[in-house]
């Protein structure tokens, strides 16, 4: 379903932001197996993440699927879970060597008593959802010094000064880079290695701060700056939500409700064993491998999964008959005019694709063979052809 209307929706910055939230914020259901919550937590970063970043910040923390996953449900007042408050700070906010061991124990007391109300049992009543409780009995009303402030603070003061931090801004700012212009290196580094633009990380950052965490605003100076508008050189894989997405959008099969679809991101099928190409890929939605979650950039191709990838798009483009592998094909036209003219064009038409200098030599040759041939047809295995090199699998 996510798939589906990742690839129809009208709103697709919408869908990307909730993508974007689900990397950052990642929940498993491998933990709860519980379905609801988790749909609930997608369409609440559907709703939330083009706001401000401290009311996505609230509602995870009020977010039933997150709260048993990082077993906030155990914090008490009489006895302290530090997993939330820590990882609020470490992966979520701020990053390491921004704040001290006290903040992570006083920001977990903060949220004492942030729990949810269990839902029925699976069986005999089938999913039924959980629900947001604060319960007032289980909260910690003591004062609380955290990152250099004193009071008695609750979760939602906890968030506030967490937001005015520069440390936080930076580390959105570098999180977004990431995902929008250019691969950077994976968040257990950053403490240490500064990040591969510091001028755009800083103008990111800036526009977070002095809107107060406003997403909008951060997000329209990151789309307006030159880091983005020149990234079409820069080196970025797409995940392989980005890159299945990206091809079934542009083959077009799957504009209407249509079978088939939720078996690119299954990981079984009628009870047998199965892994679906997203899996394969090393991305299964809903269910990261760590707290981390995916690990980006060029971590997402080794041999296995580069065959999968290219093995996958080949597969989806080999139907001349599809909807968009049509269309494109009738836009190109001919395959009697200028080579190099009709690679260019090709290129265009399939995504604006860059590719290196001897990976364009080689399909301009190609597309001088397919003339001799002289059939109309070969149009499509010159789009073939494009979209099975490596360069396709980069944004």
């Amino acid at each position: 379903k996510w798939l589906f209307r990742m690839v129809n929706t009208e709103r697709p910055l919408e869908e990307k932001m909730s993508l974007f939230l689900h990397h950052i914020f990642p929940v498993a259901w491998g933990k709860s197996e519980h379905g609801p919550s988790l749909y609930n937590e997608i369409n609440m970063f559907r709703k939330v993440g083009l706001t401000n970043f401290r009311n996505i910040l609230l509602e995870l923390s009020k977010d039933p699927a997150m709260i048993f996953w990082l077993d906030n449900n155990e914090n008490h007042k009489k006895e302290i879970n530090e997993n939330y408050g820590r990882e609020l700070l470490e992966l979520f906010s701020m990053g390491v060597g921004n704040y001290t061991e006290n903040d992570i124990k006083n920001a977990a007391r903060a949220f004492t008593g942030w729990t949810f109300q269990q839902p029925l049992s699976l069986y005999p009543y089938g999913h039924h959802e959980a629900e947001f409780v604060f319960d007032v009995e289980d909260h910690d009303y003591g004062e609380k010094e955290f990152l250099g402030h004193k009071g008695a603070f609750d979760g939602g003061d906890i968030i506030d000064i967490i937001v005015s931090q520069p440390a936080t801004a930076t580390f959105i700012a570098r999180h977004l880079y990431n995902f929008f212009i250019e691969d950077e290196i994976q968040v257990p580094s950053w403490e240490t290695i500064p990040p591969k633009n510091p001028e755009a990380i800083k103008l990111i950052s800036d526009s977070f701060l002095n809107s107060g965490g406003d997403m909008k605003k951060t997000l329209s100076t990151l789309f307006n700056s030159k880091s983005f508008k020149n990234s079409y050189d820069k080196p970025k894989v797409k995940s392989p939500t980005e890159l299945i997405v990206g091809v079934i959008k542009q083959t077009g099969e799957y504009i209407e409700p249509t079978p088939g679809i939720h078996e690119f991101a299954v990981t079984s099928l009628n009870g047998s064993p199965y892994e679906g190409p997203l899996a394969i890929m090393g991305q299964r939605l809903m269910n990261p491998p760590t707290v981390e979650g995916w690990h980006t950039g060029f971590e997402w191709i080794n041999s296995g999964t580069l065959s999968e990838r290219i093995g996958f798009v080949e597969e989806q483009f080999s139907d001349p008959d599809k909807p968009g592998v049509s269309e494109i094909i009738s836009r190109i036209g001919s395959l009697d005019s200028d080579p190099e003219a009709l690679v260019e064009r090709c290129l265009e038409l399939l995504g604006s694709i860059k590719v290196s200098s001897e990976t364009r030599s080689s399909l301009v040759n190609y597309a001088k063979e397919l003339q001799k041939l002289e059939h109309e047809s070969d149009v499509h295995h010159l789009i073939q052809m494009i979209t099975s090199t490596v360069d396709y699998q980069f944004a």
